[in-house]
């Protein structure tokens, strides 16, 4: 039976997808599914740009081909969802964007969402997609905490420019809730969330949640 939650990190950065591994771990359980952390040879060290997004998708089409028979449900670990509708199209299961599925759970969370970004470059994509997606009149502001993807490993700069991010959000823009716009934020969710003292939705870990929701479900109607 398909059971394998496969969450792609579009980027070839270890270190990330490492770090997405450890944030996932809370949600692995011993009947299941596996949820299996890969990176993307092809991509990018780090998406930044709207090239970045779109270079990956091609690469990352193949690879979930591959994966195709034994996996129970796709997660794509970038906020900007590269080819999230283009591996929807392609595949037979369930395919989750990590920047959706970080909203559409922060909307149960609070009524007003703020995103930390990693660039100011980030932001437009963002915006791009807020819109498409329909939720603007519930969005707060997008901030950058003006650090690339490989400088998140610098945890007290990273982690320091988050809180200060994390607060302007909350206390000048009125978001009640946060989003982490960068996968490689991961680690820093939990103090994120004490620090500025509203909830902080991780994305990889709100799209891994759904993922093995539905196999769950799935393998519960098939049994």
């Amino acid at each position: 039976m398909s059971s394998s939650v496969y969450v792609i990190n579009p980027n070839s950065s270890q270190a990330v997808t490492a770090a997405i591994g450890a944030a996932v771990t809370p949600l692995r359980s011993t009947d299941g599914p596996d949820i299996i952390c890969l990176s993307l040879a092809e991509g990018p060290p780090g998406i930044q740009s709207q090239r970045d997004v779109d270079g990956v998708i091609m690469p990352m089409l193949r690879k979930t081909s591959d994966l195709e028979e034994s996996a129970g449900a796709f997660v794509i670990a970038c906020f900007s969802d590269p080819g999230l509708h283009a591996l929807r199209e392609q595949s037979r299961r369930r395919v989750f964007g990590i920047a959706e599925c970080g909203v559409l759970t922060a909307l149960t969370l609070g009524q007003r969402f703020g995103v930390i970004a990693i660039l100011p470059t980030s932001i437009p994509r963002h915006l791009r997609y807020f819109g498409a997606m329909g939720v603007m009149d519930r969005f707060a502001a997008d901030l950058s905490i003006g650090l690339g993807v490989a400088e998140l490993s610098d945890e007290g700069k990273t982690l320091g420019r988050m809180i200060e991010v994390g607060r302007t959000l909350k206390t000048t823009h009125g978001a009640d809730v946060l989003v982490m716009g960068c996968a490689g934020m991961a680690r820093y969710r939990a103090a994120l969330e004490e620090a500025v003292g509203i909830p902080v939705v991780e994305p990889t870990q709100a799209a891994v949640a759904m993922a093995v929701g539905h196999v769950r479900l799935s393998q519960a109607l098939a049994s």
